[in-house]
């Protein structure tokens, strides 16, 4: 269902949401993000202090990790979760970029021998899941894949379920189907925490992104990020300029937020909303 071409068109797409949320990325302060000097109409410098040394254009430590997934799987045709765990490891050790707490309890697994996932309910790790694509001959090996690679560093069911559901939603949208009507019709197939998260999505659609997203909660975690993705999703189904924009003006984990929207809605459509000098990204990170 997914080509090549259209695969790399949404990973191109993710991380280029990825790089424009850097500069409002983990700024909570209302005041001061309304104040933030920054020109919402391009790619901007963080203004949060967990980024130091990134600039404009570069990508946060979330954009970092997709990019080395879709670096491992190029010349892969299956997902070995063993290998990618080996892979990733050894680009953590010299990595200079933040280290999430995921990733800290992780890793000291991995150095006590075991293959074993943080209990993180960081959103995160969910936006990261669009390379997988490229190893996934159908939606159920997709599915495999995401829940094989969530639960290597988010080991936790609401973060697996979450995952579940969006990798679900980005196959059964594709081509222009209504994504409304897909959300609705996957809601009942979850348990309660997935499907209840979708409900109040549902309910602000239209409704101000600024307090939809503060209200929900613009933390990191997975209860509050998926409402936020479904309020996006639903507010601007055709829009994705102006739904990375006012995703970044609500602060918080605007990364998580952006790539994950980013991927349903370039499925669903395309990347050509976005304006291309925005895809001016770094090329070595």
């Amino acid at each position: 269902m997914f080509n090549k071409e259209k695969s790399n068109e949404i990973i191109k797409a993710v991380l280029t949401a990825d790089s424009y949320s850097l500069g409002a990325h983990w700024v909570y302060d209302e005041t001061q993000l309304a104040n933030l000097p920054v020109n919402w109409e391009t790619l901007n410098d963080p203004q949060a202090m967990w980024h130091k040394g990134k600039k404009a254009g570069d990508f946060t430590h979330i954009g970092d990790q997709l990019h080395w997934l879709n670096q491992f799987v190029q010349d892969k045709k299956t997902f070995d979760a063993s290998s990618y765990l080996k892979y990733w490891q050894e680009k953590m050790s010299t990595y200079d970029g933040y280290i999430d707490g995921a990733t800290r309890n992780t890793l000291a697994n991995i150095e006590d021998g075991n293959e074993i996932g943080s209990d993180s309910d960081d959103f995160s790790v969910i936006g990261r899941i669009s390379p997988l694509l490229m190893v996934s001959k159908d939606e159920e090996e997709f599915v495999t894949n995401v829940q094989t690679f969530v639960k290597l560093s988010h080991n936790t069911q609401d973060v697996i379920d979450t995952a579940t559901f969006f990798a679900r939603l980005l196959f059964r949208v594709n081509d222009g189907k209504n994504i409304e009507e897909e959300i609705t019709s996957l809601k009942d197939g979850f348990d309660s925490f997935v499907s209840q998260g979708i409900e109040k999505g549902i309910a602000s659609k239209g409704k101000n992104t600024f307090d939809s997203i503060r209200n929900f909660g613009p933390a990191c975690g997975v209860n509050e990020g998926l409402p936020g993705i479904i309020h996006l999703l639903l507010t601007y189904p055709n829009d994705l300029k102006e739904l990375l924009t006012q995703n970044a003006k609500a602060g918080g984990d605007t990364s998580s937020r952006s790539m994950v929207a980013t991927m349903i809605i370039v499925s669903n459509s395309s990347s050509d909303s976005i304006p291309k000098e925005w895809f001016e990204v770094n090329k070595n990170n």
